[in-house]
């Protein structure tokens, strides 16, 4: 929604379905003039949908409805049949969009624009995710951040900690250890006043945690609190330190984590 606020886009969404198919009904995607956020299934038909909705938002504002049968012509095999809307949208149309879509992501803040920062960027980036990511560094963001990623400069980087969305998880790892600390401190006296935050999770060994919980302890941390952070990151049994490999793993734990809240 923050990137349609600055233009013009086409919203093609999945209003009906027969048989086998990628994506259910309700389901969308916008598509701009330089980018797309969500996707409806991906493949020719996914191709076709962005060529048709480019074409709209060149001819100008209208609305249309097509059906695509996924067969030998479309190049994909699972035999169903989806209907999609084209409708023209702006910025006029952002209020009312966010009580439309089924939107269902989950508010994450990450702490750090080091190498793993920006691998997790464009995993999660393509997750059901809404995710902030936070430095205190100027000039440390790319110009090919996401469109769906909001970048934001604090300093000091904890001051951003009492502004985050409530139930944010939060991935801690900035460039230096005594900004880990103050982030993780400011973390858990946030959950002492509102308990908002489901996830705290803090890059680094089983050393560095260790060496985290006694500074913590002399702040005056209770183990009770401590034990709301995790540290090490990442779904155990992923081995790997390249960033890539990281990344994957905390994906998959924050993924797993959200499916067991579902339950």
């Amino acid at each position: 929604m923050a990137r349609l606020a600055q233009g013009p886009a086409v919203l093609v969404k999945v209003t009906a379905t027969e048989g086998s198919v990628p994506r259910e009904a309700g389901t969308w995607m916008a598509v701009f003039a330089d980018g797309v956020v969500g996707t409806i299934g991906g493949g020719h038909l996914e191709h076709q949908a962005m060529a048709a909705a480019r074409a709209q938002l060149r001819a100008g504002p209208a609305q249309a409805d097509s059906r695509f049968v996924l067969g030998p012509s479309l190049g994909q095999c699972c035999g169903g049949v989806m209907n999609l809307r084209f409708a023209s949208v702006g910025p006029a149309d952002v209020a009312a969009l966010r009580q439309q879509l089924p939107m269902n992501l989950q508010p994450l803040a990450l702490f750090g624009g080091g190498h793993v920062g920006h691998a997790l960027v464009q995993v999660l980036s393509r997750l059901p995710f809404a995710l902030t990511w936070i430095d205190s560094r100027d000039g440390i963001f790319p110009p090919t951040t996401p469109v769906t990623v909001i970048c934001e400069h604090s300093e000091p980087v904890q001051g951003a900690v009492s502004f985050l969305v409530p139930q944010s998880r939060v991935l801690i790892m900035s460039f230096s250890h005594a900004e880990d600390l103050d982030i993780v401190a400011e973390c858990l006296k946030r959950q002492r006043a509102q308990n908002d935050l489901p996830y705290i999770g803090l890059i680094g060994s089983k050393t560095k945690w260790a060496t985290f919980r006694h500074r913590l302890q002399a702040r005056g941390f209770s183990d009770e609190e401590l034990a709301q952070v995790t540290s090490p990151i990442g779904l155990p049994g992923i081995h790997g330190k390249e960033p890539e490999v990281i990344a994957v793993a905390v994906a998959a734990q924050l993924l797993l984590m959200q499916s067991a809240m579902k339950t």
